[in-house]
C-alpha cells in the first residue's frame, strides 16, 4: 500500500481513448505478469500477479503453489520468501500462523480467464475470494513503482522503492 505504479495500458489491448472499447489485441497476459484490472466481482480496481493462465491446474497447500502437478520452488524461510514462478523470482510475504486462504484444492483455469494472487498472500483478496478474472477486465500490466509513501507514517516517502522494477 502506498505505491504509485506505472501501468502499460497497451500491453494487452488498444482501446478507443477514454473508453473500454477495444480496437485490437496487442498481447496476452503471461504467468508472472503483474496486472491491473477493474474487477466486477470486487467492484474495485485491483493489482495482482498472474499465477494461472487458461488451461492451467493450480492448487495451494500451506501457501505453497502447485502448478500443473509440480510444486513451485521457493527460497528462504520465514514470512518473506522468494517464489520462483517459471524460474522468475519475486518476493512473497505470508504469515507462519496460516490463514483460511492458504490452502485450496486443484482448480482448472477456464478459457479467457486467469487466476491471480497478491504477493502478500495472507492479506490479499484475489482469485481465492473473487474467482477467476476474465481477460476483458484487464486494463494493463504494471511494470515499475514510480513513487512510494508510508501510509502509516504520515505519508513519508519510501525512497528505496522509487523507480523500483516490479517484474
Amino acid at each position: 500500500e502506498g505505491d504509485r505504479v506505472f501501468v502499460d495500458k497497451m500491453a494487452y489491448r488498444l482501446d478507443i481513448p477514454f473508453t473500454d472499447i477495444e480496437i485490437m489485441k496487442t498481447g496476452i497476459p503471461q504467468r508472472g505478469d503483474i496486472v491491473t484490472f477493474e474487477s466486477e466481482a470486487a467492484d474495485i480496481r485491483l493489482i495482482k500477479r498472474v499465477i494461472g493462465i487458461p488451461g492451467d491446474n493450480v492448487a495451494m497447500r500451506s501457501n505453497r503453489l502447485y502448478l500443473n502437478g509440480e510444486e513451485i520452488a521457493y527460497q528462504g524461510d520465514g514470512e518473506q520468501v522468494t517464489e520462483l514462478l517459471d524460474n522468475a523470482p519475486h518476493a512473497v510475504k505470508w504469515t507462519k500462523n496460516g490463514s483460511p486462504l492458504d490452502t485450496f484444492a486443484y482448480v482448472s483455469v477456464p478459457a479467457d480467464h486467469y487466476l491471480v494472487l497478491g504477493d502478500n498472500r495472507n492479506n490479499s483478496s484475489d482469485s481465492r475470494v473473487y474467482g477467476f478474472v476474465p481477460i476483458s477486465e484487464f486494463s494493463g500490466r504494471a511494470t515499475h513503482v514510480i513513487a512510494s509513501f508510508d501510509l502509516d507514517n504520515y505519508y513519508k516517502p519510501r525512497s528505496d522503492r522509487w523507480l523500483h522494477t516490479l517484474m
